[in-house]
């Protein structure tokens, strides 16, 4: 399979293949990443069956940014594609289906819908020139470029729109928006005294590797004097995750990926039952079991898998039954699965952990963006909300534990290069725009309940440069102004509602 790349109008000569993959039926990743490469103008993909599929990839718009796109899924053939224009036809037909399942087609909608028109007319002329490549490549990026602009507007619309009615119904409330602390930071008067001001819901977070550095041997310190400073606050404290297979987080005594299971499930037990115990009077919720969609540090199969996911939640719940047990999943696109082996795709974890009756009460998502790594490219507002949208049918509410974005262009893997760019390079007013933006469209949602910022201030070490609400002087952002806005807006709307 084969698509052939045009900027402006010429054939590529060059071309970076930066976040690319292919994806099968139900969007889930093949395990072919390897064998995608540019050569001669084109991307040639190389597929281990003949089912249909189709191409993700980091891509220009012009006027836009740079994000990450796909096509819609297309059969093989010996001709070549014109990626630019199968680019424009994927995002027309998400635009018709999400108008659709949104029922955006009033009167307030309408009146940018020319936008959408526009964008339309110009893909038909594409198609037509479908035969002179070059022209086609032309007015399929006019019609991609018309369609960004309309369907992040459509996204901002339906957020506007359901947030006000979830704000009417008293949906919201002061612990609809959370934040991760530093356990470093907590003793900095500034720190604390911003992170009280702001936030009603606040994470502590945990590691097992640092907790039980020996085995049998706990220092809770760390977590002793965070509760120390929270309590007593009017703060609804989480605590997490307490599992999490990534090597960081796992003590060394355990051993390898050949380690038998059954070790490690009783060291988990265990661990889960000793931290649970102790803080079951202050914890309001547990992340009890993070990314084992992603992170299999083990190489656990399926079932192994499942079953590590109800040994937490078990021994979370006998240690403390009143707590809220959340089961929390990473890189909700699933780009991993097609380079990462013993990982199962985000929603395929989701339903087995539903079907195979464990015991828990929510689900949650992080989304981190700004880095050249899987899951971390840049996306546009229209595929946040889709993503999103996935979770309605999970039948169990939904928090978004963890949100970074950069505040700041950075010349590394947060290079906008490679790890794309929304509308133009980094700055803290486009980060307090992109941040004003997903938090009206998450909370949009009636099944999201809260929102966690990753977090609060920058620090040398942060996950994402430069993405805290506050700088390392611990002064406020104007994302962090953004977003005590909006906690106020939710709180008034609370109290017009109640009334």
């Amino acid at each position: 399979m084969r698509f052939q790349v045009f900027k402006n109008g010429e054939l590529a000569r060059d071309f970076e293949l930066s976040a690319a993959y292919m994806f099968g039926a139900d969007r889930v990743p093949l395990r072919t990443s390897s064998k995608i490469r540019f050569k001669n103008g084109s991307i040639e993909c190389v597929k281990k069956g003949p089912e249909s599929a189709g191409l993700s990839l980091l891509w220009p718009v012009d006027g836009f940014g740079k994000v990450l796109l796909s096509t819609t899924r297309v059969p093989e053939r010996k001709r070549p594609y014109n990626l630019n224009v199968e680019l424009a036809r994927a995002r027309l037909m998400q635009i018709t289906l999400k108008r659709e399942d949104w029922s955006l087609f009033d009167e307030e909608t309408n009146k940018f819908s020319n936008m959408a028109h526009h964008a339309q007319d110009v893909f038909i002329k594409a198609v037509q020139n479908i035969g002179n490549p070059s022209r086609a490549s032309v007015l399929a990026d006019e019609s991609l470029k018309e369609a960004m602009l309309f369907s992040e507007r459509l996204a901002a619309k339906h957020a506007e729109i359901f947030l006000a009615a979830r704000c009417r119904i008293r949906g919201l409330g002061r612990h609809s928006l959370g934040c991760c602390i530093d356990p470093k930071l907590v003793d900095n008067a500034k720190y604390r005294k911003r992170l009280f001001d702001m936030f009603g819901y606040v994470t502590i977070p945990v590691n097992w590797a640092q907790i039980e550095s020996e085995k049998g041997y706990y220092d809770f310190s760390s977590i002793d004097h965070c509760i120390d400073v929270l309590v007593g606050r009017r703060l609804a404290i989480c605590a997490g995750p307490l599992l999490y297979f990534h090597p960081d987080y796992l003590p060394e005594w355990l051993g390898g990926s050949r380690t038998e299971f059954g070790k490690i499930r009783e060291a988990a037990y265990e661990f889960i039952s000793r931290i649970v115990t102790r803080y079951s009077r202050y914890i309001h919720a547990w992340r009890v079991i993070s990314g084992m969609n992603a992170h299999n540090h083990f190489s656990f199969n399926f079932e192994q898998m499942i079953e590590i996911t109800r040994t937490a939640c078990l021994a979370a719940r006998s240690a403390d039954n009143k707590s809220r047990k959340i089961v929390e999943i990473l890189l909700p696109w699933g780009e991993y699965y097609s380079e990462r082996k013993n990982t199962v795709p985000p929603l395929v974890y989701a339903d087995m952990v539903i079907q195979s009756a464990i015991s828990f009460d929510a689900f949650a998502v992080q989304m981190h963006f700004g880095k050249d790594r899987p899951g971390m490219h840049i996306r546009d507002m229209m595929q946040i909300s889709s993503m999103l949208d996935y979770f309605a049918a999970v039948v169990k509410p939904v928090h978004v534990t963890g949100v970074a974005i950069p505040g700041r262009s950075e010349s590394n893997d947060q290079d906008w290069r490679v790890a794309g760019k929304w509308h133009r390079e980094w700055d803290e007013s486009l980060q307090s725009d992109w941040i004003e933006q997903f938090y009206k469209i998450a909370l949009g949602k009636p099944f999201v309940n809260s929102i966690t910022y990753l977090n609060l201030a920058d620090t040398e070490d942060t996950k994402i440069l430069g993405s805290g609400l506050l700088t390392e002087g611990f002064e406020p952002k104007e994302t962090f102004l953004t977003l005590e806005k909006l906690q106020k807006l939710i709180l008034t709307r609370q109290k017009k509602g109640s009334r």
